[in-house]
C-alpha cells in the first residue's frame, strides 16, 4: 500500500506536495513491480472509506501464477455469468483482485508466493523509489508512507 501520513479519507483534502508526490511513487511502484519482479499487470486501486484510516491505495501485482491459480481454481468461474461473456475464456481487474484480495489478503492460509516475500517486495520497491526519488519521496518528511511502515 501507499498511502498518506495525513488523516484523511478524503484525496482532494491532500496537501499539493503530497499530491504531487503520490502519482510518481505509484509509477514508480509500478514499473519497478513490473520490472524487479516481472509483474504483468499492476493494479491500483483505493478501496478504503472508513475514518481512522488514511487514504491509501493498494498496489496489486499481477503474476502470471497468479493468473494460472485463478484460472485452476473452479469458484471463480461464476464470476463468467456476470456481464457479457467474451468468444474466448478472459478475466481482467476486477475479477483479478477479487481473487487476490480473497486468497491472499483474508484467507487464513494462502496460497504459497513464489518469488520474494511481501516483506522482501517492500523492501525493493522502497530502494528502488529511493534511488529514482531520493529521500524526498520516502524520507520522513515525506507525506507518503507504504507497507507496513513510512518508505
Amino acid at each position: 500500500m501507499v498511502g498518506s501520513k495525513t488523516d484523511t479519507i478524503d484525496l482532494s483534502t491532500l496537501s499539493a506536495p503530497a499530491l504531487a508526490e503520490l502519482g510518481p511513487v505509484l509509477g514508480g511502484a509500478q514499473s519497478a513491480l513490473q520490472s524487479l519482479l516481472g509483474a504483468m499487470r499492476v493494479y491500483l486501486g483505493r478501496y478504503g472509506h472508513d475514518s481512522g484510516w488514511p487514504i491509501h491505495f493498494h498496489v496489486i501485482p499481477i503474476y502470471q501464477w497468479v493468473e494460472d491459480l485463478f484460472w485452476q481454481d473452479e469458484r471463480y468461474r461464476i464470476l463468467q455469468a456476470f456481464g457479457q461473456s467474451p468468444p474466448e475464456p478472459a478475466t481482467d481487474g476486477a475479477e483479478l483482485t477479487l481473487f487476490v484480495w480473497r486468497e491472499f489478503c483474508e484467507r487464513e492460509d494462502p496460497p504459497s508466493i513464489l518469488g520474494p516475500s511481501v516483506h522482501e517486495a517492500i523492501e525493493m520497491l522502497r530502494e528502488n523509489i529511493t534511488a529514482r526519488f531520493g529521500n524526498s519521496a520516502v524520507g520522513p518528511s515525506s507525506p507518503l508512507m507504504a507497507g507496513e511502515r513510512r518508505l
